[in-house]
């Protein structure tokens, strides 16, 4: 490693009052700049200088763009807002925004789900807002829960839609063991 020579430019006594300022290297955009303020005392008046010091680390920043690792993806499968089946009937219609908050995606991966399969059919009006159906909600469950949770790709759940006639039944039967798996888990605590 090279070594450098810095030099500094110090005047006690600046003009106006003003705090005299450090001539430093060139920041790289990898470095991170800290300021920390020193007190001078001398016999005639108190000045204030600013040193900057230059750290080499810099934080790791979570990106939010890019494919969600399949971790992450099922830890968030367990924290799906969407209401049961008797409130979820109470609207005729829910905007895209309410069902992007109920599955906790963007509202353009529904809209990218929307024109991948065909069981989706929510209706627009003449500004093109989507409302969906209590219907439209449940087979966005049963694609979140093929392509979240059991991890298949979007060509494989459209094959396993068109194979399987029954298999939104199949689901509806999942998710009643797993409410009663919660609810007898919740039973078990309580004892």
């Amino acid at each position: 490693m090279a070594l450098k020579q810095t030099s500094f430019d110090f005047d006690f006594f600046p003009e106006e009052n003003q705090p005299a300022q450090p001539v430093a290297e060139p920041v790289r955009p990898t470095q991170v700049m800290e300021t920390e303020v020193i007190d001078l005392v001398s016999p005639v008046e108190v000045d204030v200088m600013e040193v900057t010091t230059i750290s080499t680390e810099v934080a790791p920043r979570k990106s939010t763009r890019g494919r969600m690792k399949l971790s992450d993806m099922s830890a968030s499968a367990d924290k799906l807002d969407i209401p049961d089946d008797a409130v979820l009937f109470e609207k005729s219609y829910y905007p895209i925004g309410a069902v992007s908050e109920m599955f906790k995606v963007n509202q353009s991966l529904i809209r990218f789900w929307e024109n991948e399969f065909s069981i989706l059919k929510p209706k627009k009006n003449a500004k093109g807002d989507r409302f969906f159906r209590p219907e439209d909600v449940k087979n966005l469950k049963l694609i979140y829960h093929l392509l979240r949770e059991r991890k298949y790709t979007i060509e494989g759940a459209k094959d396993f839609l068109k194979k399987n006639k029954y298999a939104e039944k199949k689901f509806e039967m999942i998710e009643s063991l797993k409410n009663l798996r919660s609810f007898l888990s919740e039973l078990k605590a309580n004892l």
